[in-house]
């Protein structure tokens, strides 16, 4: 419970009294009271990142002993503050967090939070794209050849008998991308596949093949730093429980409740995406990325060890990280284990 009467509160307090003048620690104590911890987040303030929010507005946080405050970076920027142990926790997508740990960033994965990678092929359905292998003569454009969504661009069109060679390929900046589909300027775009939902409340007769169908990923993960977990299991296992806490609440609850919340409380400006938010919550997030079947068998969270390692293996065949690595040396598979 999360209240206690007088009574009650008095009770514990005299236990605690008596356990300290034994020299025994109450085992319902938590090992420090309210500690405070920072998580930076990848990109901004936005309503995607709903169980962190619930997870802060419910209490679940402060039920762990946790006060936590939310900061915003890139992904780089998360994971060599992680490193360095300038924050304690991050939030950034699983390709970054696979780049760093290559180049010797000592960075753990303790929740693969999201269970697929959010990249996705989006065209119109005019333009008789398919499948993979329909890109073939088309105009492909993506953000940079650095970029995971090229990757998959290059496995995608591999495994359907083509080479990323087959397309034409063109880059396009992340605030422009969108608007080269919308004007026929490119034939599709990888990308995210929450701009699916957006391109359909505008009317655009889209379609998408998801990146995760042939190339497994992950979007966003919960990390830490080895040092950090080591001397501070309690915390990390803490804050894992208030994260699992709010994802049980949001999908056994109402959606479009919590989102209103959200929007409210934390990120107001997408008052007007209200719905549009809602929708990709309810068919993005609650049926595919927080939930798959390893979560059904092992909990919120799980790290499928194979799946991070086609992942690291297909990064380093495709030349974005220097070498390979063993995925089990950076990702916690269960973490209610922990």
């Amino acid at each position: 419970m999360r209240f206690l009467s007088a009574f009650g509160k008095a009770a514990q307090a005299a236990l605690i009294a008596a356990a300290t003048v034994f020299g025994i620690q109450a085992a319902s104590t938590p090992a420090t009271a309210q500690e405070k911890v920072t998580i930076q987040i990848d990109g901004a303030a936005v309503p995607y990142y709903l169980p962190m929010y619930v997870a802060d507005h419910y209490g679940y946080f402060k039920e762990e002993g946790l006060e936590v405050e939310f900061l915003y970076a890139n992904a780089a920027d998360i994971l060599n503050n992680i490193a360095a142990g300038n924050v304690q926790f991050g939030f950034p997508n699983g390709d970054a967090v696979i780049s760093a740990r290559a180049n010797g960033l000592p960075v753990k994965v303790v929740h693969s939070t999201y269970q697929r990678g959010i990249g996705a092929v989006l065209f119109k359905q005019a333009s008789g794209i398919k499948t993979p292998a329909d890109l073939a003569g088309k105009k492909v454009a993506v953000t940079s050849y650095g970029s995971p969504n090229y990757i998959q661009l290059q496995v995608m069109m591999s495994q359907a008998g083509k080479s990323v060679e087959d397309a034409n390929v063109e880059i396009v900046g992340t605030g422009a991308i969108l608007d080269a589909l919308k004007s026929d300027q490119v034939d599709a775009i990888v990308f995210s596949m929450l701009r699916y939902y957006a391109l359909k409340a505008e009317g655009v007769d889209v379609g998408m093949i998801p990146s995760d169908d042939y190339l497994p990923s992950h979007g966003n993960v919960l990390v830490t730093s080895e040092n950090y977990l080591a001397a501070n299991p309690k915390v990390v296992k803490g804050f894992i429980a208030a994260l699992d806490k709010a994802l049980k609440h949001i999908v056994d609850g109402d959606v479009a409740q919590e989102v209103s919340m959200v929007i409210d409380t934390y990120t107001p400006t997408f008052a007007p995406q209200k719905d549009i938010v809602t929708e990709i919550i309810n068919e993005v997030f609650v049926k595919t990325l927080w939930q798959s079947d390893d979560t059904k068998a092992n909990g919120f969270g799980y790290g499928n060890i194979a799946s991070w390692q086609k992942t690291i293996d297909v990064a380093k065949e495709y030349e974005a990280i220097p070498d390979s690595f063993d995925a089990a040396d950076m990702v916690v598979e269960k973490p209610a284990d922990l």
